[in-house]
């Protein structure tokens, strides 16, 4: 069964980038779909769509987590608490010809 959510995270394109470089180029297993989009205050909000809640929990304890936590004690942040993720019902996936990997070293170049 699908897994998705939306999360804002308290973290800049940057810091972001930094994230991306450290879980590096291969494809998370269990990972559909991942969005980043910029909020107006500068953070960011996830979406992401898994094959399953178990898939999702498995890339975060192997791979998300360990990069999140070393790049957050390279640049010495410390958030209070994991943010929130709001469960969201997915009715279809769709993905077109177009796929952006490293959103945070190329957003500036898509023009929409």
């Amino acid at each position: 069964m699908l897994y998705a959510y939306t999360q804002s995270v308290p973290i800049d394109v940057e810091t972001y980038g930094k994230i991306v470089e450290r879980i590096g180029p291969t494809p998370l297993e269990g990972l559909m779909f991942h969005l980043v989009v910029r909020r107006a205050d500068g953070g960011l909000e996830y979406t992401d769509v898994w094959e399953s809640y178990a898939a999702c929990e498995r890339a975060f304890e192997e791979r998300i987590h360990p990069a999140v936590y070393g790049v957050f004690a390279e640049i010495g942040f410390r958030p209070e608490s994991e943010p929130q993720k709001q469960q969201i019902d997915v009715v279809d996936v769709f993905q077109g010809s177009f796929v952006a990997h490293g959103a945070a070293r190329h957003a500036d170049d898509i023009s929409v």
